[in-house]
């Protein structure tokens, strides 16, 4: 089972850069948006996103399998990937 990983990310936070460096790391296939590095047009809808998903403007914001995490959180994201012994 492949593992649907997409994170919300700042290029200035040092949490967004830790937790994709965790998934590089970790070896686990994911995609990202640097949202202040969007368009003007695209980093609203993106920081919509995100907001809409995080019930705040916090970052980094990852979505696995459709459970959302905020923040750098390791434990959590192992819980939520099923090919690493977590989700259901």
């Amino acid at each position: 089972m492949v593992d649907e990983v997409f994170v919300y990310a700042l290029s200035t936070c040092p949490w967004c850069r830790k937790t994709k460096q965790w998934f590089d790391d970790s070896r686990i296939a994911y995609d990202f948006v640097d949202v202040d590095k969007l368009p003007d047009d695209e980093q609203d809808a993106a920081a919509d996103k995100a907001y809409e998903l995080s019930g705040g403007r916090r970052f980094p914001v990852v979505v696995i399998n459709g459970e959302v995490i905020v923040g750098y959180s390791p434990d959590k994201f192992l819980e939520h990937l099923k090919g690493w012994g977590g989700g259901s």
